[in-house]
Order: structure tokens, then sequence, then C-alpha cells
């Protein structure tokens, strides 16, 4: 679609309204009517995600790499959670190194800036508590590499952008029961109505509620979610979008930290899949609030208003228990117990205001954002101490052992454990200027003022930084299908690491630059993006140790560099088949020469197979799959060797609205550990999950 369709339906408009003032009152009125229909249904239909660039630019024009993982990809490979569907993505691993905390990694480093609809907060420490439910996103974007355009912070890996459903023109839905492996149970519903008679208001509400067992002992899993949003026309140019998501998870039998690999004589143990450091009473409960209310209204023909007002509340409660040490290879004894107990939650308000459009200079068109976001949050942590002569502290017995081996330790009154509160205020804008018929130049610039301050267990927070970061990027067109590019954006993250006094590290900064060529084939259905990528971070948080007087971990910055290339093709190679295939290669090296972030894949390749068979319409079949080369935690003296999976699925058509899918992951039984960024338990082995939905 052309940048300026959005804006050529305000055009449109203008020109029935026209045509409606110079006839008879009642047909300015029904004129009037379609007027206001028009705009907010056009916009429903033709909705563009500027979450890359804050530009309405299409994938292959826009100077970084881009993948899209769509609603109908993770429907496809029943990727229910957010980890299993961004395991779908080119260039990204899903660092599950606990069963309650995620990390997201790209290009070697930890993904720690996340956004809802191209608007949102960095996310701290990159880790994801908890299993958040994919069904409420249409599709998840993923820009890799160090984006000075969204939030004026991050590093080398890239930023997730999830684009939520919103309303369509029809009324209708879908509801699916799924049942599966470890007696997993799933129930989903999504349905949309226009809520007046012309279409100018409508909402639409997505359901999900999960029950599930796991491969691990003890594991249990239960999540219930709601999404709502309702859009309309409140004037002729200007639009209302409200909309709230509520997701109550509750974890049972959950690991704190993982397996233990080392043996006292050096070598690294291997376990059973389902083996677990864990006991019984241990708990993991997460509540996730989101709500946002957007105003755009349309200024001119070319110009927009937009006014966002996003809200989030996060509460969690555990009850948790660690085990740690060296292994004895003849006894299995050497493992030392840990319990703790925590709640804590976190309170997020953010307004950005920005205004976008198109202009006409030396006889090309251009486009144009300016805005202004203000972002605050309370983190507060709470802690329970438990009697040190409980029998959780002590020596435990022969590994694996029962998961009722330890008594719950009898805790205590609560006590507050740390409260930061953090202000973000960014000053941003971009621009697409058109140099030629075939060049055009992407030029930004982010100015912030970050501000963190409270008590970190004891130490007392009071930080202050002041950054202004530039982005420059163009994309030449060699012919009608093929785009070069480049890019160049500064690298600029406070960090939520800590040193040996309980202080936070000075933030990382650096540079990052990207080259590529972006091709479009088989009639604009293929796309095949090739990137060359370079960073240079510095001060980058390094695992240091743990503090003796408080149990905790450590850090200190490092300098690193990394490069690397990717290839990815997405589309359609045929009517009947869909193709992603990706291929990233990384090179990371500290100051010395060393290798560095050694838990990362060097070489990591995914693909996705949609096929639809053409001698049974009625049934499509799927594969998909990834490889990775071996990775390391030289901190644990851990390895795991390179492995490949497998994932396929068939979906069959009974009726036109009643529909029959069988899922099997891990088709191979490949045994591997989930991750080695932290801590280590193994992945499920085969399993899989059957479905049925109807569409009404």
């Amino acid at each position: 679609m052309k940048p300026h369709t959005l804006f050529s339906l305000s055009l449109l408009t203008l020109a029935m309204h026209t045509h409606a003032q110079q006839t008879t009152e009642t047909q300015e009125q029904q004129d009037v009517s379609e007027v206001e229909h028009l705009l907010i249904s056009g916009v429903r239909q033709d909705r563009i995600s500027e979450g890359a660039t804050g530009l309405t630019m299409d994938i292959s024009e826009t100077p970084q790499s881009i993948s899209v993982i769509s609603a109908n990809l993770m429907s496809n490979f029943a990727a229910f959670n957010i980890n299993d569907a961004l395991r779908l993505a080119t260039g990204v691993t899903v660092e599950a190194w606990e069963t309650n905390r995620t990390n997201y990694s790209s290009r070697g480093f930890e993904i720690k800036n996340t956004q809802i609809d191209g608007v949102g907060l960095p996310n701290d420490w990159g880790i994801v508590t908890g299993a958040i439910d994919a069904y409420g996103y249409e599709n998840i974007e993923v820009i890799r590499g160090a984006n000075g355009l969204l939030t004026g912070v991050g590093n080398a890996s890239g930023t997730i952008n999830y684009v939520r459903k919103r309303p369509t023109n029809e009324t209708g839905g879908e509801v699916a029961v799924i049942a599966g492996s470890y007696d997993f149970k799933r129930l989903q519903g999504d349905y949309n109505t226009l809520l007046t008679e012309d279409g100018r208001w409508a909402a639409r509400f997505v359901v999900a509620a999960e029950d599930k067992h796991s491969h691990l002992n003890g594991l249990s899993d239960e999540r219930g979610y709601f999404y709502g949003v309702v859009d309309g026309q409140l004037t002729d140019y200007s639009t209302l979008t409200v909309g709230v998501s509520h997701q109550d998870a509750n974890t049972d039998g959950n690991l704190w930290g993982g397996l233990v690999f080392n043996y006292t004589d050096g070598t690294q143990a291997e376990w059973d899949v389902s083996d677990t450091t864990t006991q019984e009473w241990t708990m993991w409960d997460t509540i996730n609030t989101n709500a946002f209310v957007e105003f755009t209204h349309q200024m001119s023909d070319n110009w927009r208003l937009d006014v966002n007002y996003h809200k989030r509340y996060f509460e969690e409660q555990d009850k948790l228990f660690y085990a740690y040490g060296t292994i004895d290879k003849d006894t299995q004894l050497g493992l030392l117990g840990y319990p703790g107990r925590y709640d804590s939650d976190i309170d997020s308000d953010l307004i950005e205001v920005k205004t976008s459009g198109f202009f006409s200079a030396f006889g090309f068109e251009h486009e144009a954002t300016l805005g202004v976001s203000y972002a605050q949050s309370t983190d507060t942590m709470f802690n329970y101490a438990a009697d040190f002569s409980e029998a959780a502290w002590g020596a435990l017995p022969a590994f694996p052992y029962a998961l009722d081996a330890v008594a719950e330790p009898d805790w205590q009154e609560r006590t507050l454990y740390s409260e930061i509160k953090q202000n973000l205020t960014r000053v941003f804008g971009s621009s697409k200027i058109t140099l030629h018929d075939d060049l055009f130049l992407i030029a930004g610039f982010n100015a912030i003022d970050f501000e963190r301050s409270g008590n970190n267990s004891g130490a007392e927070i009071d930080n202050s930084e002041n950054e202004l970061s530039p982005y420059l990027g163009f994309t030449y067109a060699l012919t009608e299908h093929i785009n070069a590019y480049a890019s160049y954006s500064d690298i600029y993250q406070p960090q939520e690491q800590y040193d040996l006094s309980g202080q936070y590290l000075d933030p990382t900064k650096g540079k990052n630059t990207e080259a590529g060529i972006k091709m479009q084939w088989l009639d604009e259905s293929l796309l095949t993006t090739f990137a060359y990528f370079t960073a240079e971070q510095e001060n980058l948080a390094a695992y240091a140790g743990i503090n003796p007087d408080n149990g905790q971990f450590y850090y200190y910055g490092v300098d690193v560099e990394s490069t690397g290339f990717e290839v990815e093709i997405s589309g359609q190679l045929t009517e009947n088949l869909d193709l992603i295939l990706g291929y990233t290669s990384i090179e990371i090296e500290d100051t010395n020469g060393e290798d560095a972030n050694t838990w990362a894949p060097r070489d990591y390749v995914n693909f996705s197979l949609n096929y639809s068979v053409p001698a049974l319409p009625a049934l499509r079949v799927g594969l998909n799959g990834r490889w990775q080369s071996e990775t390391k935690n030289t901190d644990y003296n851990v390895t795991q060797d390179s492995y490949f999976l497998l994932n396929a699925y068939a979906n069959y058509d009974i009726t036109e609205r009643l529909s029959l899918k069988a899922n099997l992951n891990n088709v191979t039984d490949e045994k591997y550990i989930s991750s080695l960024h932290s801590s280590f338990y193994y992945a499920a082995p085969i399993n899989g999950t059957v479905s049925v939905t109807y569409r009404f």
C-alpha cells in the first residue's frame, strides 16, 4: 500500500463533504453519515503498523531487518503464548532459563525494548515473567538491531512490537477447544461486532483460558486472559479507541534457578528431562493489566494528531526454592537449599503526543513525525525472611530428590526490599526525505531525560541521565524490485544490573550500523533480505559473582564488539506454498578478543512451511524447524551441543465453518537444555495438541 493511504482517506472525506454542501439538507445528512463511516471503516480496513520507524513505510523500504509473525502463523503452529510465538521469528532465540522467567535475544544480545502498537517503555532487564498469552495480538514485529527511532534507548539486539487485534468492519468470530499432552486444556474465543448500524463504532473481544501440567515433575500452570477494545468516530475527523487486557496466571511447582550440571570432578552431569530442583510448596502467581486510550484527529488532508495514553499494572507473588552447589558423582550429594518468598508490583503510565504527515518540497513528497512522551513507573518489591534454622537452608538429599524433601519454611512478616521510581521524558522526530525518484533518506533524533531514584536493598539510588541520539538511514531502489539500504543508530541503554555496592551500573553506550539488500520476487509476493551488521557497546553488564552479604548476583561493565549477517526469505512461493527461511551468523568479542555472550548461538537457522494441498483443498499442512550451533555458559562450565527441532501440523476444514487441527512438537524427540543464559533445565520432549475451531 502507498505510504499516504491513511491520509488519502481524509482527502476523499473532504471531497464528499464539499459535495454534500451542494445538495439538500436531507442529502447533506446522508452524505455526512457516509463520510464519517468512510473515515473509520477505511482506517480499520487499511491499518499500517508504524512500529519500525514511526513512519508509514513498507518493510521493503525500511533500512533495517524486520520479521513479522502473523496471527495466522501463530495459530498454525499452536503458539499460544509469546515465548512460542517468538520461536517462529528469524534471528530470535527464546532464552527460557527458568520455568517462569525468560529473556529474548537477537544478534547475541538481550532484547530489552518492547512496545505495544509502537508505544512502550524499555523492558528493564529484558526479563519476561510468566507466559504471556499471544491470542490478543494480530502480529508480532521483530525489528532487529539498535533502533533509535523507537524509544531513544536500546542496545544492538532489537525491539519487539506487539500489534494488538483491533475491531474490523465485519461481525463474526471464532471459538476453539484444544487438548493435548501433559493434560493440556485450552478454550479460546475471538468476536468482533459493529455497535452501530452505520459501522462508525465497533468492538472486539478476545478471551482464553488454559490449564496444563508439564514434562517437569510437579509443574502446573493455569492462565486466564481477556482483551476488549472499542473504536469509533467522534467527529468527522476524529477517532477514539479504548481498550483493556487482563491476564491472571498461576504456577505451582516452578523452578527458581534450575538443574545443577556440575560434578565435583569437573565433568558435566546429565539428568532425565523430567528432573527438577523445586518443591511442591513453591508457586509463582502473576497479574498483568494493560489499558489504553488513543485519540486521532485528522488536522488536514495530509497531517494528523495522535494522543495516546497507556497504563500497565503488574503484580506477582511467589514462594521459591533454589538449589546450588556441585554434586558428587558417586553419592549424588552436594546441593544446598535456599528458600525465598517475594511480592512485587510495577505501576507504569505513559502518555505520548505526536503529529505526523506529508509535505512537498523540491518537487517531491516527504513524510515527517514529531512528538513528545512522558513515562513514569514505580517498581516495589517485598520479601519474607525465613528462619535460618529451617532445614530448607541446609544440605539437600541425593539428587534427584523428592518433591516433598524439604518442608515449607515458617515465613516471617513482610518487609520492604526495594522501591525504585523511574521517569523518562522523550522528544523525538523522524522524517523520510525523498532525494530522488529512487533514493530517500530516513533521519531522526531522540532527546531523553532519564531519572531513577529509590532504595535497592539498602542502597540509596539517585541516577539522572540526558542523552541525544541520532538515527540515519537511506534506501536506494536499484531496480523496481531491489532496494539497497544502510542505517546508523546510537546505542544508549540504562541498565538494571547493579555492582557489589548495590548501585546500578552506568548506561551502556555505543553505535550500531547495518547495510543490506531487500529483493521482491514473484510479483512482490516474496521478499528476500540480506543484512550485514556491526555494533560496539561500552560498559555492557556482565556477571561478576554473588554478593556474600545478601546472596544476590552482582555485575561489572565490559566493552564488546559484534559483527554478523542475516538472510531471510519470506512470503508466498506458489499459490499453495508459504515460506519463511532465515539464517543468522554472529561473532561477539570483548576488548581482549575473547568470545563474549557465549550463551548465544553463533549460527541459527529457522524455517516455516505452510502448504495447501491442491488435490484436497480442505487440507493444509506445515513444518516449522530451527537449528542452532553449540552454546556455552563459561560461568558454570556447561555446554549444550548443537541441535535441530522440528514441529508439524495438519489442518482439515470439515466444513466452511468447522476445522480440525493436529500439532506435533519436537517430532524427533530431541533432548536439549532450553537455555544457557542464566540457569538450566531440559525442554519438553515430543508432545502434541488437537484443536477444533468453529467460525461464525
